[in-house]
């Protein structure tokens, strides 16, 4: 199942807080000179190499003079703000050492909305690494608050993947990979060396997932990223940081932390978006035939199919599409609102007034 990148294909590594910072705060120098080596290595072996890096707040917190993570947003964004430049000056230096010069990014999720930021961020991040230089990026989490909440670096980093077309992304944390249950509770967790993205297993870890301390993420953001580099095509290993060659023998195809395989074929970036880039307003359940029609024609959903609407929301907000017995198919932008919906539901289009999501507002997921 695991297969090596091919030559000067980038690779995105995305490093956590829990891997970087000290339990009291800051910056662990050792563990920062550490990742900075494996990207390196990834450069010297032709990968030109992005580094997805969280930490701005955990650089933070010394200079604020507290002694843990703020738990309010404002004081998130201050450690943020305070921090981040903190975090390059680290970077900047250590791979100055090497010989390398690095650039600052700081993006937003929601990149993949407008299509005018995409093309920018995507020629912006080639140039660089067409330079030689490593990109360094990191979420803008002095203004976005909701992504500091969700710890969405994760699924930033499976973005850039996406942007940059990435030969493989690499999630480094402060675990072996991932397991079927948490290690550091468990004598029975074992690793799981290899899953598709749609194993059940999957779905089990991110509903028990819970976020550390110091880091804002945790399994369940690890997943999503891992599935949402699926959906882009792109193979995902998620390695201990500690492993000094953790990055290079991922690339190599060898056996290291947990593999996640890629799809056959790939989404748009407006579709990746769609599906994993907005937070699901509401939730549509349609009847059987709908369900079948979604799952093997791929069509627009209509409203003779709906059964159920749970949520208000207003045209063209995000929600999820399940079937009766729950299972999710797919997550679209509705061409109605919650109140519309339910007024058509179960009628003919000729009579709702229009598509409930058009195709090309919907991703199948099932």
């Amino acid at each position: 199942m695991r297969h090596e990148v091919a030559a000067g294909r980038p690779v995105v590594v995305k490093v956590g807080s829990s891997s970087l910072a000290r339990p009291e705060g800051g910056i662990d120098a050792a563990s920062l000179a550490r990742v900075v080596d494996q990207v390196e290595a990834l450069w010297s072996g032709d990968h030109p190499a992005v580094l997805v890096s969280s930490g701005a707040v955990a650089a933070g917190i010394p200079a604020l003079g507290i002694d843990e993570r703020p738990r309010d947003l404002p004081g998130l964004q201050v450690a943020a703000a305070v921090g981040q430049g903190r975090l390059m000056e680290r970077y900047s230096s250590e791979f100055g050492k090497r010989g390398r010069v690095v650039g600052q990014v700081l993006l937003t999720r929601d990149v993949l909305a407008h299509r005018s930021q995409y093309l920018h961020a995507r020629v912006a991040l080639e140039r660089m690494l067409a330079l030689g230089v490593v990109p360094v990026v990191n979420e803008n989490d002095t203004v976005v608050v909701d992504e500091l909440k969700l710890g969405d670096n994760d699924r930033l980093a499976a973005i850039v993947s996406h942007l940059v077309g990435a030969g493989m992304l690499i999630i480094l944390t402060d675990t072996g990979g991932l397991y079927s249950d948490d290690p550091r509770l468990s004598n029975n967790a074992e690793l799981l060396s290899a899953v598709r993205h749609t194993d059940e297993v999957l779905d089990e870890l991110w509903r028990k997932s819970g976020a550390g301390s110091l880091g804002s993420g945790g399994v369940a953001t690890k997943v999503a990223a891992a599935r949402m580099a699926a959906w882009s095509g792109i193979p995902t290993v998620i390695a201990d940081a500690a492993d000094p060659g953790a990055t290079v023998r991922a690339v190599a195809g060898d056996e290291v932390g947990t593999w996640v395989a890629p799809r056959d074929s790939r989404l748009t970036a407006r579709k990746l978006w769609i599906a994993f880039g907005l937070p699901a307003e509401g939730v549509i359940t349609v009847d059987g035939g709908a369900a079948t029609a979604l799952r093997e024609r791929g069509g627009s959903l209509l409203a003779v199919g709906v059964a159920k609407v749970t949520g208000e929301f207003a045209t063209a907000a995000a929600v999820e599409v399940v079937s009766e017995d729950g299972a999710l198919l797919g997550k679209g932008l509705t061409g109605m609102s919650a109140a519309e919906i339910r007024s058509s539901a179960g009628q003919h289009t000729s009579v709702a007034g229009g598509e409930v999501i058009h195709r090309d507002d919907l991703v199948v997921l099932a």
